[in-house]
């Protein structure tokens, strides 16, 4: 997904309609000297629904029964504002925690490793790789203007420009074609 942890870490099962597989970014994590708060996001744009992939909403389903069967199992019932991802006790997870036992995750998969918000850098930069627009981009990232979107992956635009040449030389080379066989 596209969210820092600290917005991530922030998110309540109501803010996420798993039926019409969207979710709601309306609030951050903050950890502050004296613990932590919730805040809202850094800008009105980070305010965003964001629709989530089929296969995400899936994950979240069986995310949700089984943090539902555990809060029954241990009494704690249901919870009108629990969170997504909550600590053990159900309260919010401290961001430094949260990246910490992320950082152990990817090393135990044995994969090249990534930070929790180098995904999001993945996935901006899988998205523009894909043809998605980069307005798409800007607004699922939650940035303020397409141009830091654009300013922040210039880096995936190269590639694209071999992409877009061809594009346009086989659009030239079939008006040619017309013109030609119209003489």
């Amino acid at each position: 997904m596209d969210l820092t942890n600290y917005e991530l870490l922030a998110l309540r099962w109501k803010d996420v309609n798993l039926n019409q597989g969207i979710l709601s970014v309306l609030q951050s994590l903050e950890q502050t000297k004296d613990g932590i708060r919730f805040k809202a996001p850094k800008t009105q744009r980070s305010r965003r629904n964001v629709t989530l992939p089929a296969v995400t909403v899936e994950a979240l389903r069986a995310h949700k029964a089984a943090q539902s069967e555990l809060r029954l199992q241990l009494g704690v019932g249901r919870d009108e504002n629990a969170l997504v991802c909550p600590g053990l006790d159900f309260r919010p997870r401290s961001p430094a925690a949260f990246t910490r036992e992320f950082t152990r995750f990817v090393v135990s998969l044995d994969m090249p490793r990534i930070t929790f918000h180098g995904l999001r850098h993945t996935h901006a930069s899988q998205l523009l790789r894909a043809g998605v627009h980069p307005k798409v981009a800007q607004e699922r990232l939650g940035h303020s203007t397409i141009a830091v979107t654009l300013d922040m992956y210039s880096h995936v635009v190269p590639s694209m420009q071999v992409d877009a040449a061809e594009r346009v030389d086989a659009v030239l080379k079939a008006a040619l074609g017309k013109q030609k066989s119209n003489e």
